[in-house]
């Protein structure tokens, strides 16, 4: 409804008193809402979008650019301009009909199509054989389980893709030292597309759909080391979320932000664990609204990288990840009035009475086991719902930890489905790719 009309409250709301905000809304709301109930609004009107197959722009390499900018299909940076023989190449990686849908997105309510897929990868500067990825992704994109509709919400949470597979090294992938800088194409174009296409196809675009207060830019695809994982005998991160191993796939989940844990150092896992513990409860404070209550309580998913030679250590004096999980669940606790007065106090929820949810049955009893106020409860409900990844520089003892975004941008994983004629595929693009350089770079160049 591009007339409907509008009635402010003046200011925010949220640091006002109960007299500026019964004054503003009495003194000013009110009387917007009856006047614009009484007229008459303007014409509304809504510009056509062209068909996929139109053909917006022609012009030098500069001339597209400046058009993509100027019409808000750029993220700022240069694009490929998505002719019609990048896009074929993309479309010939997969085995979906390029008008496929795959999904309806909120807010713009436009359909993800294979199509719009390849058009968006060519942009990102994607190659040919990341489609299969692409069209992975799009489908945890539509898939109400994600949430993507709060992908423009005030805290400004960003999208990480975790990969996993075979196709992390076929592809060229960074997985070791400086995973999650860019740099590399596969890493980089892939966090990329997954932006731009929030923007083209879902509709999410700065000061307008997309409302985060700060917001983030994209973050680079971080795969797993399972090299790690199968030396060390531990389950990766797919198969945590119920796939075999050696399976393709993509997992999502959208975080407001991260802490490296630097120079973790002990020579057992007992001396590790307070460093960590203490590093995952103080990153999470409001995100204790997903964690109380009948809303959203118990989606809380923080996700922890571990660097491999952390992982070696833990796995050295017989630990599992699902060992790690449980102490993470023990140790990273805060006192109950705390976590009461985040959730009454901070973020003004109705729900966070610890003993009235327990007793209502909508939190596990370990939240109220007494009534002492400085009782110490885990920030989530089981240990499960702790992610662990092995990833990083093997020869550095740090982690990574991100405070999760709960409900909005749940974790969600699907599996990358490679096209019949794969091998074909990648044997013809192995033959056009020249070998990388070999040594290093003179001054200069």
């Amino acid at each position: 409804m591009p007339n409907i009309g509008i009635a402010m409250v003046p200011g925010h709301t949220g640091v006002q008193s109960k007299e500026q905000l019964r004054e503003n809304i009495l003194g000013v709301t009110q009387y917007n809402v009856v006047n614009a109930l009484l007229e008459k609004p303007a014409e509304g009107t809504l510009e056509d979008e062209p068909s996929a197959r139109d053909i917006v722009a022609t012009g030098t390499l500069d001339e597209i650019n400046e058009y993509f900018v100027r019409h808000e299909l750029s993220d700022g940076l240069p694009i490929m301009p998505p002719t019609q023989a990048r896009i074929d190449a993309f479309l010939r990686h997969t085995d979906r009909k390029p008008d496929e849908v795959l999904g309806i997105l909120l807010p713009d309510m436009r359909a993800a199509t294979i199509w719009s897929i390849a058009v968006n990868g060519v942009m990102a500067g994607c190659r040919p054989e990341y489609m299969p990825i692409l069209v992975a992704l799009v489908e945890a994109m539509c898939d109400p389980y994600y949430g993507n509709e709060h992908s423009g919400n005030t805290p400004g949470g960003e999208t990480l893709i975790l990969l996993n597979g075979p196709i992390t090294k076929e592809l060229g992938f960074n997985y070791t030292q400086g995973v999650m800088r860019d740099g590399f194409q596969a890493n980089t174009s892939i966090g990329r597309f997954w932006r731009l296409y929030l923007r083209n196809i879902a509709g999410f675009l700065p000061h307008k759909n997309d409302k985060a207060t700060f917001g983030n830019t994209f973050r680079v695809v971080v795969p797993e080391n399972e090299d790690v994982c199968a030396k060390i005998g531990w389950k990766t991160n797919s198969e945590d979320f119920g796939f075999k191993a050696g399976t393709n796939t993509i997992t999502v989940s959208r975080y407001t932000g991260g802490n490296h844990i630097s120079s973790i150092s002990g020579a057992k896992p007992e001396d590790l664990m307070p460093y960590i513990t203490d590093s995952m409860q103080k990153l999470h404070s409001w995100h204790f609204l997903f964690t109380v209550g009948a809303e959203c309580g118990g989606t809380l998913r923080p996700l922890m990288f571990l660097s491999p030679i952390l992982a070696e250590l833990f796995a050295a004096a017989g630990w599992s990840k699902q060992d790690i999980k449980q102490k993470l669940w023990e140790q990273a606790r805060v006192p109950a009035h705390h976590m009461e007065r985040v959730s009454r106090d901070w973020t003004q929820k109705p729900s966070w009475n610890l003993a009235f949810e327990v007793s209502v049955g909508r939190m596990p009893k370990v939240y109220h086991e007494s009534d002492d106020p400085n009782r110490m409860v885990p920030i989530v409900w089981q240990p499960d719902d702790y992610m662990i990844v092995v990833t990083g520089d093997l020869g550095r003892n740090s982690g990574y930890i991100f405070a999760h975004n709960g409900v909005l941008g749940y974790p969600t994983a699907k599996e990358i489905k490679l096209p019949k004629n794969w091998k074909e595929l990648r044997a013809a693009s192995a033959v056009k790719t020249a070998p990388p350089a070999k040594g290093k770079r003179k001054n200069g160049t």
